[in-house]
């Protein structure tokens, strides 16, 4: 299909907050957002899913236990917000140096996101576990080339300014058949994806408001996954950006799904 007549999700290029004119103002705006909606971020989010967010986060970490068992291995969770997505995971990681092989010190996973009050939050529930937090922007990780094992983003990535630098970036961090997992919702087809679009434009950013008292953060949420790629370009994005093996495996009749690649090479 010709760029000029493809839906605008597909020749999108990454996240534009309303009133931004660059990836820059966009990166700008969405770290703002977040930093201002911080204190209630977990409570609309398990409000506003009633309470489906726990079983996506557990779902796709459960999915990744083979990697996630193995002491040694780096793993990172991108824009990890408030820092569910990496707690899920670390639940499947090795306990003490008794799970491990002897010789074999358990590496402490990443949690990384740019918003310095979600990150806050996060650490504060990292007390105690072997997760780092890291204040760093996605597409530019203080990270060494081929040094990660597995990257996770869990509805972050669609946040990103620009998602092919998004998926290069983290192509560039994974080792050689290191592994990509990537949360995040979806706009569904048919009679469903009627009354989830109902939903998400009218009652989630009345509610958002309310209680976040945030008149933006909730009417962007249904704009950003409406400009999301849906599965299938972004399954091409990802092969574009080398990554092989690309799939997307759906949740809760597609209003969700985790997108898994390898890293080709090794």
């Amino acid at each position: 299909m010709a760029p000029e007549t493809m839906p605008d999700h597909e020749i999108t290029t990454g996240a534009r907050p309303a009133g931004a004119t660059s990836e820059e103002s966009a990166a700008q705006g969405i770290r703002q957002m977040f930093d201002t909606i911080a204190p209630r971020y977990d409570l609309l989010n398990h409000l506003l899913s009633a309470g489906i967010d726990r079983l996506w986060w557990s779902r796709s970490a459960r999915s990744l236990r083979p990697i996630l068992a193995r002491p040694e291995a780096v793993v990172l969770d991108l824009c990890c917000g408030t820092g569910d997505m990496a707690l899920a995971l670390d639940r499947y990681r090795p306990r003490s140096a008794a799970d491990a092989a002897p010789g074999v010190t358990a590496a402490p996973m990443l949690a990384v996101d740019f918003s310095h009050e979600m990150l806050a939050l996060a650490k504060a529930k990292f007390a105690g576990r072997n997760i780092v937090a890291i204040e760093a922007d996605a597409l530019h990780l203080p990270v060494p080339p081929n040094s990660i094992d597995l990257v996770t983003c869990a509805f972050g990535f669609r946040n990103l300014s620009n998602y092919q630098a998004g998926l290069a970036e983290i192509y560039r961090v994974l080792r050689p058949r290191g592994e990509i997992a990537v949360l995040d919702f979806n706009q569904p087809r048919g009679p469903l994806g009627v009354a989830y679009s109902l939903y998400f434009r009218h009652v989630l950013p009345r509610l958002g408001r309310l209680i976040s008292r945030d008149p933006s953060a909730y009417t962007y949420l249904p704009a950003s996954v409406e400009r999301f790629p849906h599965p299938a370009r972004m399954i091409e994005m990802m092969t574009a950006a080398g990554f092989a093996g690309a799939l997307w495996t759906s949740y809760t009749f597609g209003v969700a799904g985790v997108y898994r690649a390898v890293k080709q090479g090794g």
